[in-house]
């Protein structure tokens, strides 16, 4: 089937195969085919969604060496890059929960190292949930989980998680893939949900990887998707190995808005612009640890805020309302 036949049929409602989203990743990027693919994606995600933007927003709980070690993240163990290691105290996140809260957010996610006592996440995710107006979801970031520890997530007040299989899992990590599944599967058993993102996606990635997370996350019903690049930070085994252009993320993000169908919003990260005309319509804003960074206030770094986000997506035409 052509481009043109694969788009088209995912105009009129057809899930696609590997083999047709692995041949619209192939595409060029300087191509006719590559203006109509985001063109079906920004029509999809605009239509879809009513044209409606949304900002979401991370609070890196701690910055200290993980054990899982992946080989693209600054807080890896055998070379941890961050300027300084620290775990927050109750009270400045909360500070940073409300500040967050007063700029105007949709969805607030906690993110820990994986090495973060579960417990302790608990207890943090409860005195959260205290000051968290009830129309913002308040997801969990953490390591692997079962079934039990996703049940008490839910009944504390997390309404979802972030967890996926990350590109090359248990090969530029130690983590085990079918733990990570485990994990997927026990957010939805539990009745959290499944925030998905295709990532940290580098040069060496082939597009069947790629294609594989796409559909692994259609398989879960996700209500958001996303795909993120590898950014290398230097003095990380993959920094070396260098990052994709803004313009392939776009383009992958176009691609795993129309194959994965996505039913809340779609996400490129980190933030860029020309991704909202490629069927992106959320954002992160970020604070505290990030694990594309080296200064663990990624705030004062990387991290865009919350008012930068809303400017992004109102220049791109979208609503954002709360």
């Amino acid at each position: 089937m052509t481009i043109d036949g694969i788009l088209n049929s995912a105009r009129d409602g057809r899930l696609l195969s590997k083999q047709e989203a692995v041949a619209l990743l192939n595409i060029q990027n300087s191509s006719k085919d590559f203006y109509h693919l985001i063109s079906l994606a920004n029509e999809l995600t605009r239509s879809e969604f009513n044209g409606k933007g949304f900002i979401f927003a991370q609070i890196g709980l701690n910055a200290e060496p993980c054990s899982v070690n992946c080989k693209f993240c600054s807080m890896g163990r055998d070379h941890y890059v961050m300027d300084s290691i620290w775990k927050k105290d109750i009270n400045s996140i909360l500070s940073e929960a409300k500040n967050l809260i007063h700029s105007g957010i949709h969805d607030l996610f906690l993110m820990t190292t994986a090495d973060y006592p579960v417990s302790d996440f608990m207890n943090v995710a409860k005195r959260v949930k205290e000051i968290l107006p009830d129309d913002i979801r308040l997801v969990a970031n953490i390591g692997d989980f079962d079934y039990a520890t996703a049940l008490k997530l839910k009944e504390i007040g997390c309404t979802g998680a972030y967890h996926i299989c990350r590109l090359r899992e248990g090969i530029d990590t130690t983590a085990i893939p079918e733990k990570r599944i485990r994990t997927l599967d026990a957010i939805t058993k539990a009745g959290l949900e499944l925030y998905y993102c295709v990532e940290p996606i580098g040069p060496e990635h082939s597009y069947e990887e790629i294609a594989d997370e796409m559909l692994r996350a259609r398989d879960y019903h996700v209500g958001v998707m996303a795909v993120m690049r590898r950014v290398p930070v230097k003095g990380t085994p993959l920094y070396e190995n260098g990052r994709i252009s803004f313009v392939e993320l776009s383009k992958i993000a176009a691609v795993a808005r129309v194959v994965t169908r996505p039913h809340r919003a779609m996400n490129a990260h980190e933030p860029v612009q020309m991704s909202l005309i490629c069927g992106v319509n959320q954002l992160y804003a970020e604070v505290g640890a990030n694990p594309r960074d080296n200064i663990s206030k990624t705030e004062n770094n990387r991290g865009l805020a919350v008012e930068d986000i809303k400017q992004l997506l109102a220049d791109a035409g979208y609503e954002v309302s709360f």
